[in-house]
């Protein structure tokens, strides 16, 4: 027994829930027990790559740059490999437009239906070329201006000229087309700023001044405003500009561990180039509001054959607040299996409810005055509006009540809320179940899972009771 200013309190049992109920007051109190698992939320965790949840996983070392063009078969047993809520794909222009101006958007569509067959998300990058992967045959005979000779040490690649007004006009063009497409699909769960150089990761030897490369960013802000994009990450400027405009970034290169390099346009990264860019880039805080993936360099058992530190890489990888990483969907080295659940579970969001206080007994048409105490234990926040929700369920009706909380703004730490909800007028006297959820504003069904017990089947979370009376 605990004296308090609620009263005295006796703790119950309810299911998997613990509560306390004074004797002497009109209050509940619950405090969920909080679980340790591994939580499968929307726009956050491991990604798959170039494919979707249940099919074969790539080899430990290998993977491909070219994206799915047709329906790719289950797995004929489950994967080893993390369930996901987001699918990653690519591909490259001479496939989404082997003929000028004629789009096959089906590509992108078909993976569309495919994430969301699997309970994903589609992440999409277009990419322009690579340096196995050539420009459309249509670009180069089109009178566009090649920086590179044939004679070149990279002569085999036509290499373009990204001040090349045909350069902006063709790649603006699809971009163009696909934001038109596909901007605002909530299945899609965002976009990456592709335009210079190999794959479109900002970085080339033929680089154009720095007006080129924001006409060729600004073609993205303007195609996608409502879809998250996220800025590539190898040009500081370029990344600066994309951030200040509301993208989110992304890096192409976790976990090499090198201390060195004599390539300039591979640099020792984890030690070197990236967390010194952060900082001069100034991006430290774009975490706050905008989204951060990241993709590993090799692949997580490459790493483990260079004998790299996955603490340190993984301790990093928190210390951007990441919410997604792409593996190459190569599957986690067994011995390394444990530290990657601890990182799953840091990862992005993962809120726990510490203490729920409501009334044991409300009358409809009146305020229900509410407190609860959460805890957002994880490096990010939820950048995606989702509605904190209340469910009052008897055996012969059910009502849903919105919390006026914007959980986007929950970041890393502790959020409270103390207010009032409205029991509506012509709820029936009754036994009700208490029940919480956060709720797709689309569908207005669960969709983020607590790291508490107490989910039940339909995806809400019963705290306990409580009887509504008439005025």
């Amino acid at each position: 027994m605990k004296n308090c200013c609620l009263g005295t309190l006796l703790i119950l049992a309810t299911g998997h829930q613990g509560f306390a109920q004074s004797n002497e007051s009109n209050i509940v109190v619950v405090r969920p027990k909080e679980i340790q698992d591994v939580l499968v939320n929307p726009g956050m965790g491991i990604t798959t790559f170039q494919r979707f949840n249940g099919q074969v996983p790539n080899p430990p070392l290998k993977w491909s740059e070219v994206g799915p063009v047709t329906k790719l078969p289950q797995a004929p047993t489950k994967p080893d490999f993390p369930g996901t809520s987001i699918s990653y794909c690519r591909w490259y222009w001479n496939v989404l437009e082997p003929e000028l101006g004629k789009f096959h958007w089906e590509i992108v569509d078909l993976a569309l239906e495919e994430a969301r067959a699997h309970g994903q998300a589609l992440a999409i990058r277009l990419m322009p070329y690579s340096n196995q992967d050539p420009l459309p045959d249509w670009y180069r005979n089109s009178g566009a201006r090649r920086a590179n000779k044939p004679t070149d040490k990279d002569g085999g690649i036509w290499q373009p000229d990204f001040s090349d007004a045909l350069f902006r006009k063709y790649w603006g063009e699809l971009v163009a087309r696909a934001g038109k497409r596909y901007d605002g699909n909530p299945y899609l769960d965002s976009v990456d700023i592709s335009s210079v150089g190999y794959w479109g990761e900002g970085w080339s030897p033929y680089m154009p001044a720095f007006a080129y490369q924001k006409e060729l960013i600004d073609i993205w802000l303007e195609a996608f405003r409502r879809t998250p994009l996220l800025m590539n990450f190898d040009e500081q400027q370029a990344l600066t500009y994309g951030t200040e405009h509301g993208a989110g970034w992304r890096l192409d290169c976790l976990g090499d561990m090198r201390t060195n390099s004599d390539n300039e346009y591979f640099p020792a990264e984890m030690l070197e180039v990236y967390p010194q860019q952060v900082v001069r880039a100034g991006i430290q805080d774009v975490w706050q509001r905008s989204p951060i993936s990241l993709e590993t360099c090799f692949t997580v058992a490459g790493w483990k054959e260079k004998g790299y530190d996955l603490d340190y890489i993984l301790e990093q990888a928190l210390r951007w607040h990441v919410s997604s990483v792409n593996i190459k969907s190569a599957p986690i080295p067994s011995e390394w299996k444990s530290q990657f659940e601890s990182f799953q579970k840091k990862m992005g969001y993962r809120f726990i409810l510490r203490r729920l206080e409501y009334p044991k007994v409300v009358t409809a048409g009146s305020m229900m005055p509410i407190h609860m105490w959460w805890l957002n234990a994880g490096v990010a926040p939820i950048y995606r509006e989702f509605s904190l929700a209340v469910e009052l369920r008897s055996s012969k009706t059910a009502t849903i009540i919105r919390v006026p909380v914007d959980v986007r703004k929950w970041l890393p730490g502790d959020a409270v809320f103390d207010g009032t909800l409205y029991v509506p007028e012509n709820l029936a006297p009754d036994t009700y179940d208490f029940r919480l959820a956060m709720l797709n504003p689309r569908t207005e069904q669960p969709a983020i899972r607590f790291a508490i017990e107490g989910r039940q089947d339909d995806g809400w979370y019963r705290m306990g009771s409580l009887t509504v009376k008439t005025p």
